[in-house]
């Protein structure tokens, strides 16, 4: 068993490892990249990208990032491809081909296919001498001088350099396409991201979370007001129109002040210009503005009306962070 300074310098060592195969891959972005991602930008199909082993791997993760992104990908496993799987190409797809080696036999094998129907082909290898860098139309550079692997032999810088690369690519169609956070949201409908990017203050604001007073009721009738809407605070109301914020808090520090509260009203203890936000805003930007302001309720408005108050607990319960 190594010792804990043992393990903590040979974690140090791979990080180092990786990060150098990482900023040599400066070099691979050139004429050859910006044609690589105007191939995929400009294709009328898809992005197939094949791997095997575990080149494969990061050819999936890869599909996943460029389908999340608004590139259409289809992940090809080589091996797969040869006995079947071929049909997955379509006319006008760009088949991305990821191998350190660039000379696996499932490789040979397949891309003279792939050439016969009339596909391009774009090579991330280590090897720009190999079967698959001369076969490609284009080839990327992904080559490291070592792995992380104390034997250099299980795949870590290799594979990094390889995923940095991909995800180069798929940043760089991502601008192309001025894809914004809105565009990403149809692809997220679901989970945490989902709900941040997509959630609105009107799909979680009900009708009981509208606590108002007129800014003419006693302090009773604003304690009775919050505690019966159990959101901490109320709005203050003149004419329809919103005046203030009571919280729980400048209750306290009313009473903090003042023995008796028999000659004061709404009007004397609200906070006139609370934080609000648009019901159709997002749940995450109304959490956003709380926490800047170290605050537990906003005030909904639907342009000039009031419409409610929402608590931060209520944001948090929707599972947005």
């Amino acid at each position: 068993m190594k010792s804990s300074v043992d393990i903590k310098k040979i974690a140090k060592e791979t990080i180092s490892f990786e990060l150098d195969a990482i900023k040599k891959l400066d070099s691979s972005i050139n004429d050859v990249f910006v044609s690589v991602v105007n191939l995929i930008f400009n294709s009328k199909g898809r992005l197939i990208v094949a791997g095997i082993g575990k080149s494969a791997n990061i050819a999936n993760k890869l599909v996943a990032t460029f389908n999340s992104t608004g590139q259409p990908a289809v992940f090809l496993h080589a091996a797969d491809a040869i006995h079947g799987d071929l049909g997955n190409i379509q006319d006008g797809d760009v088949v991305m081909c990821i191998s350190k080696s660039g000379n696996t036999s499932e490789l040979k094998a397949l891309l003279p296919f792939i050439k016969e129907m009339g596909n391009k082909i774009v090579a991330l290898t280590g090897n720009t001498a190999s079967f698959l860098a001369k076969e490609s139309d284009f080839t990327l550079d992904v080559s490291v001088e070592k792995e992380a692997c104390p034997n250099n032999l299980a795949p870590t810088s290799s594979t990094t350099a390889q995923l940095v690369m991909g995800d180069a690519i798929a940043m760089s169609l991502l601008a192309c396409k001025d894809f914004s956070d809105k565009d990403f949201a149809r692809f997220h409908p679901g989970g945490t991201l989902g709900k941040r990017l997509s959630l609105k203050v009107s799909d979680i604001l009900s009708d009981s979370c509208k606590p108002q007073v007129e800014y003419n009721s006693t302090i009773s009738d604003v304690i009775i007001e919050i505690s019966q809407k159990r959101l901490g605070a109320t709005a203050v109301i003149r004419n329809h129109k919103l005046l203030g914020i009571i919280t729980d808090g400048d209750l306290r520090r009313m009473l903090e002040k003042r023995k008796s509260f028999s000659t004061l009203f709404a009007k004397d203890i609200m906070s006139s210009d609370p934080k609000i936000i648009a019901g159709d805003s997002l749940a995450y930007d109304a959490l956003q503005i709380m926490e800047k302001n170290s605050i537990n309720q906003i005030v909904v408005m639907d342009n000039s009306k009031y419409i409610g108050i929402l608590h931060m607990h209520e944001i948090l319960k929707q599972g947005v962070l």
